[in-house]
C-alpha cells in the first residue's frame, strides 16, 4: 500500500520508489524531518532487499536498448529530461528547502539552473565520443568510449540535487542505465527528479529511484555483482564501506569525499577580498565540502584580515532558508548539531579560543552560530577531521614554506583557496597538494574542468572526459595498416 502523498509547502511529492517505468511502494518506511522547524514532513518508503535487486534488474533489462542508441539519438531525450527539470524549477526549489534547508535564492539562482546543464552539456559533450583515431607506423587505433553497464550512484544530503544530476548527466549521456539512491536525511528533490525522467520519456528501467538508510538500501546495492560502476559522494568511513562492498566483485568506484581545506592568505594579499570570501565558508551553515575551513593567514597581516572578516560575519544573515535575505540557514538533522558542537567544545577544552561564535544560534534548534577558532595545533583533532558546519580555524605562519607545509598538513586533499599578488599566489598554490584550488577566487567551475580530491578526499576525477572515462568502458580497436601473418621467431 502506497503511503500518503508528501503536501510539501503546496507540493506533491511522491514517498515511494521509482523502479521500471512506475511507483513502487514499500511496508516499512522512515519518517522526514524539517530541518528548519523540525516539523514532520512525513514519511518515505524505505527499500526491501528485493525492491533494491528489482531496481538493479530494471537497469539491465533496460541497458541494452539504451546503450544501442547512439550519442545523437540520446541527446534529444535527455535534453527533454533538462527541460522537464526546468519546468519544476519552483518545486525542486521549496521542496530541498524544506527537506535539507538549504537556500532558496542558492536553489533559484544556482542549484537548478546547474542540475538542467549537468544534463545538457554531458548530452552534448557525449557527442564527442565518436570514435577517436590513434594513427601510428603500424595501424589505425579506434578509441571507443562503451557504456560499461548498471551504474550505482548515491548521493549525500548537502547538495542532492546537484550532485545526483551531475553524476546521472554523464552516466546516461555515456549509455549506462541508473539505480540512484538519495540521501535518506533530504530524499525529496530525487523523487521529484524521477517524476521529471518519466515526463521526458526516459525508457523504464533506465533511471531508477531506491530510498533507504545507508546500512540497508545502501549496502544492498553497491555489494550487487550485477553493477559496473559505483559513483559516490559523501563521508570517507562510508567510502570505506561502499569500497569494500564493491571491490569484492571488483566494481570500479568513484569517491567524492570530504575536505578539510586550506584558504592561505598571504602576506601580499588584498585583504578585504579575502576576508569578504572567508566569510562565504558559512554559507549553506559550512555544509560545504569544497570550502576552505582552516584560514591559514600571515603573521604580519593576521589581525587586519580577522578585523575585515568580522565585519563581514556580523553583516551574515542567519535565518529560515526560505527567505531570500537569509545567508546561513540551519544544518540538516540533531545529530549534526550534536557532532558540530562536540567538535567546537573539545577543541575549547584543548586549549582553543572562541573569537566569534561556538554555540547554537538562538533562531532554532538546529542553527549554529558561525564560529571561528584560534589557539589551535596542526595535529589537533578540529584541525585535521572534517567538522562539516559553520566552524573554521584560525593558524598563522611566517613564509611561504610554513604556509605549505600547514595546507599540506592533514590527510586531506579536496579543494583550497589562495589570496595574494596573482604571480606569488600562484606559486603557492601550485605547491598545495590538493585536487583543485582557486587564486583569489572561490566556487569557479565549469562542466569541462576535473573535479575531485586527493589522499582521504577521494578517488577518481568528474567533469568533462574524467566522467566519461570513468562511466565508460575504453576499448582499442587495431586495425593495422598492412596485411598481418603471424609469424613464430625460432631460437
Amino acid at each position: 500500500m502506497s503511503l500518503p502523498v508528501l503536501d510539501i509547502a503546496g507540493v506533491a511529492v511522491s514517498p515511494d520508489h521509482y523502479i521500471d517505468g512506475r511507483r513502487v511502494p514499500s511496508a516499512e518506511s522512515f519518517e522526514l524531518a524539517c530541518p528548519i522547524d523540525q516539523r514532520v514532513l512525513g514519511r518515505v518508503a524505505q527499500a526491501t532487499d528485493a525492491q533494491v535487486d528489482d531496481a538493479v534488474a530494471a537497469a539491465q533489462r533496460a541497458f541494452p536498448a539504451w546503450s544501442a542508441l547512439t550519442a545523437a539519438q540520446r541527446k534529444p531525450m535527455l535534453e527533454r529530461f533538462a527541460q522537464e527539470i526546468g519546468r519544476r524549477a519552483d518545486a525542486l526549489c521549496v521542496v530541498e528547502s524544506n527537506d535539507a534547508g538549504v537556500l532558496l535564492s542558492r536553489m533559484r539562482h544556482g542549484v537548478v539552473p546547474r542540475a538542467m546543464q549537468n544534463i545538457t552539456w554531458f548530452a552534448e559533450h557525449a557527442l564527442t565520443l565518436q570514435d577517436r583515431t590513434l594513427d601510428t607506423e603500424q595501424a589505425r587505433h579506434l578509441v571507443r568510449h562503451d557504456p560499461a553497464g548498471v551504474v550505482a550512484v548515491i548521493t549525500p544530503w548537502n547538495a542532492p540535487l546537484m550532485l545526483s544530476t551531475w553524476k546521472l548527466g554523464p552516466a546516461l549521456a555515456a549509455g549506462n542505465t541508473c539505480v540512484l539512491k538519495p540521501p535518506e536525511w533530504a530524499p525529496l528533490t530525487c523523487s521529484l527528479l524521477a517524476d521529471a525522467a518519466h515526463a521526458a520519456g526516459l525508457p523504464p528501467g533506465v533511471l531508477n529511484v531506491v530510498q533507504g538508510t545507508g546500512p540497508s538500501a545502501g549496502a544492498r546495492l553497491v555489494a550487487d555483482p550485477r553493477l559496473a560502476r559505483v559513483s559516490f559522494t559523501g563521508s570517507v568511513p562510508t567510502a570505506r564501506t561502499i569500497a569494500q562492498a564493491a571491490g569484492a566483485n571488483l566494481v570500479p568506484c568513484s569517491l567524492e569525499l570530504g575536505g578539510k581545506s586550506p584558504f592561505v592568505v598571504l602576506a601580499d594579499a588584498d585583504l578585504d577580498a579575502a576576508a569578504a570570501t572567508a566569510a562565504l565558508m558559512y554559507r549553506n551553515a559550512g555544509q560545504v565540502c569544497l570550502a576552505g575551513t582552516r584560514l591559514l593567514v600571515h603573521a604580519s597581516v593576521a589581525a587586519r584580515f580577522v578585523d575585515a572578516m568580522r565585519g563581514y560575519v556580523e553583516r551574515l544573515v542567519v535565518g529560515d532558508p526560505r527567505d531570500e535575505a537569509t545567508e546561513v540557514g540551519p544544518i540538516i538533522h540533531p545529530r549534526q548539531v550534536a557532532r558540530v558542537h562536540g567538535f567546537v567544545e573539545r577543541a575549547r577544552a584543548a586549549g582553543a579560543r572562541v573569537l566569534w561564535g561556538g554555540e547554537p544560534h538562538p533562531f532554532g534548534p538546529q542553527y549554529y552560530r558561525p564560529t571561528l577558532l584560534d589557539g589551535v595545533a596542526q595535529d589537533s583533532e578540529i584541525v585535521q577531521n572534517e567538522v562539516f558546519g559553520p566552524v573554521l580555524t584560525l593558524q598563522t605562519f611566517a613564509d611561504d614554506d610554513e604556509a605549505v607545509a600547514l595546507a599540506n598538513g592533514t590527510d586531506y586533499g579536496l579543494g583550497g583557496v589562495c589570496y595574494g599578488e596573482t604571480a606569488h599566489a600562484t606559486e603557492v598554490a601550485q605547491r598545495v597538494r590538493t585536487g583543485f584550488i582557486w587564486v583569489n577566487s572561490f566556487g569557479i567551475r565549469d562542466l569541462a574542468a576535473p573535479f575531485g580530491g586527493i589522499r582521504r578526499s577521494g578517488v577518481g576525477r568528474e567533469g568533462g572526459d574524467w566522467s566519461f572515462e570513468f562511466f565508460c568502458d575504453v576499448k582499442d580497436v587495431v586495425v593495422p595498416k598492412k596485411p598481418f601473418r603471424a609469424s613464430f621467431s625460432q631460437r
